[in-house]
C-alpha cells in the first residue's frame, strides 16, 4: 500500500512531462480549453435563438401557389 506501483509513476511522468514538455505547451493547452469553452457557450445561447425561430417558422401558414401549365 505504501509503494508506488508503475500506475503511479506513468500519471507522475504525464504531469511532468506535460508541465514542463517545453515550447508552452501547458499554455497552449490550457488556451485551446478556454476558446472551447467560450465556444461552447456561444453555441448554446446561439441554439435558443434558433430553436425559436425554427418554431416561429413552423407556425406560419404555408403559402397558396399558383402553377401556371399551359
Amino acid at each position: 500500500m505504501g509503494s508506488f506501483s508503475i500506475w503511479h509513476l506513468l500519471i507522475v511522468l504525464v504531469v511532468v512531462l506535460v508541465l514542463f514538455g517545453g515550447g508552452g505547451k501547458l499554455s497552449k493547452i490550457m488556451g485551446d480549453l478556454g476558446s472551447g469553452i467560450k465556444d461552447f457557450k456561444k453555441n448554446i445561447k446561439d441554439g435558443s435563438k434558433d430553436e425559436a425561430n425554427i418554431n416561429a417558422k413552423a407556425e406560419e401558414k404555408p403559402r397558396d401557389t399558383i402553377v401556371d401549365r399551359s
